[in-house]
């Protein structure tokens, strides 16, 4: 199984520099679509309902007090041991997600079910500051329901 650095490290080696808020929600969209479509996890790593939407603590902790990342910061991360369904799904998250901007993603985050459920499940206001853990099952259910709901359309 990848870890999120992995996927981090993949991403950067993809995309180029970015935000690390950017980092964060697109290591976030590729765990929730590994969920639907392969229906099991991208990586162990939680992931938190923090203020300006999902972040991977683990990852997180090591970019702290970075605002951009590029490949070559130090975030120990191994593109190569990713497998072709991970890559699959990353890749794919990045056709989508990847040119979308960072105040765009974490505004998106902000209007989805896992993100605002799980917010509210611990009585969280805007912008309080906390660490409840979006759980697997919110986001499957969630972006399951997207997939269904474009294919009755």
């Amino acid at each position: 199984m990848a870890r999120a650095v992995d996927v981090a490290a993949y991403i950067l080696a993809e995309r180029g520099p970015m935000t690390a808020m950017k980092l964060q929600k697109l290591v976030y969209y590729c765990q929730a679509w590994h969920l639907v479509w392969e229906e099991k996890p991208l990586f162990d790593e939680q992931i938190e309902a923090w203020a300006n939407g999902p972040v991977v603590p683990d990852l997180y902790r090591r970019h702290r007090g970075r605002l951009n990342l590029t490949e070559r910061d130090a975030l120990g991360g191994d593109p190569k041991s990713l497998t072709t369904d991970e890559l699959d799904t990353i890749d794919s998250v990045l056709g989508y997600y990847g040119d979308r901007s960072a105040h765009w993603l974490s505004e998106l985050t902000h209007r989805e079910g896992p993100w605002r459920c799980t917010r509210d499940g611990a009585r969280l206001g805007d912008g309080e500051r906390g660490s409840a853990v979006i759980s697997h099952s919110d986001m499957f259910e969630y972006y399951d329901g997207l997939t269904a709901a474009e294919q009755a359309e």
